[in-house]
């Protein structure tokens, strides 16, 4: 097929998680409710880190860049879902479906480096104490978020670059609820070999390491609170990198499910199903999750909530 044939397509269709009218309005209450929460959680999350000069710390500092790209992550995916539910019109135009899948990269590898410098600040601060404020300087901080930035923005520009040169049969269907890049790169109507090289070379690449440095410095991490002494200096310890270590859990274990499953079955809508997970319901856990057993984090969120609703 000539290139001249990409531009007869003016849009995509969404088949999104259901076709069935009854179900429409159960997904509609439930995906609204999901980002709403989510949303309102992470934004609290902020605003109380910003508004707390007691735990304006790395940990802190990284968890509210965090709670930023979930709601970016989130905005980029479920509002578009929710007009097609409501409107019963599935459509998708060829350039917002590039430009959502390129702002749905940018900020699923910023969460995927972000928690992989605070997997490296955890370590830093369990392992090497006495070093931690020296080692983790502000600089260093602000260095690392914007490395990380950097790097989602580039690697989504590449992915988003190689796919405005496939060339697209008119009504296409895509069986998801947004326009995921391996869902995209399927219904293509050329021959997309050196995108999936691409995508494999790069995950492996920029994939691989940060979770070999995730996994060793939990393995230092636990290592070094199986050796403290004192009972309460290790209950100390895991509750501040527990939470971090659930988060990670999640995302690494839902997105590796959800393109093993497309890997080795056919079925492209129970991968879009297991999407869920790790595009809507891991960023309205997370702040759930880092204030839960965070007494820092309570008492910043109930300080920041007092001042803005009672004054007085």
């Amino acid at each position: 097929m000539d290139a001249g044939n990409q531009t007869c397509v003016l849009e995509f269709l969404l088949l999104g998680l259901s076709e069935d009218p009854e179900l429409q309005p159960l997904l509609f209450g439930l995906f609204l409710s999901m980002y709403l929460v989510s949303v309102l959680g992470n934004l609290l999350i902020i605003m109380a880190v910003g508004s707390d000069p007691h735990i304006h710390t790395p940990m802190y500092f990284f968890l509210s860049h965090l709670s930023f790209s979930d709601i970016c992550f989130n905005s980029t995916i479920v509002p578009k879902m929710l007009v097609n539910i409501q409107t019963a019109n599935k459509a998708i135009t060829y350039g917002g479906c590039i430009t959502q899948m390129y702002f749905y990269l940018v900020f699923l590898y910023l969460d995927h480096f972000l928690l992989t410098v605070m997997a490296y600040d955890r370590f830093v601060a369990i392992c090497h104490p006495l070093h931690y404020m020296i080692m983790m300087n502000p600089h260093l901080c602000c260095l690392l978020a914007l490395v990380s930035l950097s790097l989602s923005v580039l690697i989504a520009l590449l992915y988003s670059l190689m796919v405005l040169h496939l060339s697209f049969c008119t009504h296409t269907e895509i069986p998801h609820f947004f326009c995921e890049l391996t869902e995209v790169l399927q219904s293509s109507c050329s021959d997309a070999l050196s995108n999936y090289i691409v995508l494999f070379s790069v995950t492996g690449l920029l994939g691989i390491p940060p979770l070999t440095g995730v996994l060793y410095s939990y393995s230092r991490i636990i290592s070094s609170i199986l050796k403290m002494s004192s009972v309460e200096g290790r209950y100390k310890a895991f509750s501040t990198c527990g939470s971090h270590l659930t988060v990670i859990s999640l995302l690494y274990g839902s997105g590796i499910g959800v393109y093993l499953g497309s890997a080795f079955s056919p079925s492209s809508s129970k991968g879009a199903v297991a999407s869920v997970m790790y595009t809507v319901v891991i960023p309205m856990l997370n702040p759930f999750i880092y204030s839960l057993r965070n007494r820092d984090m309570q008492g910043a969120l109930r300080k920041f909530v007092s001042r803005s609703f009672f004054p007085s």
